[in-house]
């Protein structure tokens, strides 16, 4: 992959980083933007030659894009810390940026992990994500979360897989879907989608059936139960969430509306 520029962020990823460098290795180049790690991970960077930059977080879109304009080569691949190439994918990404193809963005799809086994249903698999792109071609899509890589230009499909290995224990998805929820309530409230009684009463159970019975999740058995409930309680939370955001905005609103700062209550979420 001598044409291609890996960019990855970082935030204290001693545990995650040396398996994604390892597995990017043969890259021209490894981009990593880190965003203030206090562990070993800058100290992991350096045995594998990795460029790394500081950069304070400005949300995932903008610290990936930060990592984009740091790529010199040709081609550039976004790798999270928690994926892996593997040597299937490597042979056939040095295969399409070595041709006259003109395609300029590549699919992937990643086998995802949930507490040590690949989830192979649930809506978690084949999950395809643009990652690989000619540099220049691709920016990416401004969110609060789930950012998405827009590229110019005709799109492919790679045929082997990036290993993800996301959430090894329930500990860590429970502290990824505090932040997470947080995020997307940002997203719901911008959107002004509805967040009240109906869509905390309904959407959650919606999730749970639409990963655990319409997408089959039934079939990874406990571990496909396990996380079609999560996900529902992480839909619970990102619309309490929301709600409780449009709840305090309406009250604010209300008491400077009617000029009653001195009689202004706090909001009982608060």
């Amino acid at each position: 992959m001598k044409n291609v520029s890996v960019t990855i962020i970082t935030n204290n990823e001693e545990r995650n980083i040396e398996g994604a460098l390892r597995s990017a290795a043969c890259a021209g180049e490894i981009i990593v933007i880190d965003s203030g790690s206090t562990d070993r991970t800058l100290e992991i960077c350096a045995t594998y030659n990795a460029r790394v930059y500081t950069h304070q977080w400005q949300g995932y879109a903008r610290q990936k894009q930060t990592a984009i304009g740091y790529a010199t080569l040709p081609w550039v691949f976004v790798l999270d810390s928690d994926e892996r190439l593997t040597e299937e994918l490597v042979s056939e990404i040095e295969l399409v940026t070595q041709g006259n193809s003109t395609v300029n963005g590549y699919y992937v799809s990643r086998k995802n992990f949930f507490l040590g086994k690949w989830i192979r249903h649930g809506s978690w698999h084949p999950d395809n994500v643009l990652r690989l792109f000619r540099n220049g071609t691709g920016q990416f899509q401004e969110r609060e979360v789930h950012e998405k890589i827009i590229v110019d230009g005709t799109l492919g499909y790679l045929k082997n897989p990036i290993e993800h290995y996301t959430y090894e224990t329930v500990g860590d998805f429970i502290k990824k879907m505090d932040n997470y929820s947080t995020l997307s309530a940002r997203e719901i409230v911008k959107s002004g989608r509805y967040a009240g009684f109906f869509a905390l009463a309904l959407k959650p159970p919606a999730t749970f059936i639409k990963m655990y019975i319409f997408a089959l999740g039934f079939l990874d058995g406990l571990h496909g139960f396990i996380l079609s409930v999560l996900y529902a309680v992480n839909t619970f939370l990102k619309y309490l969430k929301a709600w409780e955001h449009k709840g305090v905005k309406l009250t604010d609103e209300y008491y400077e509306s009617k000029n009653c700062q001195n009689t202004k209550r706090s909001h009982p979420l608060l």
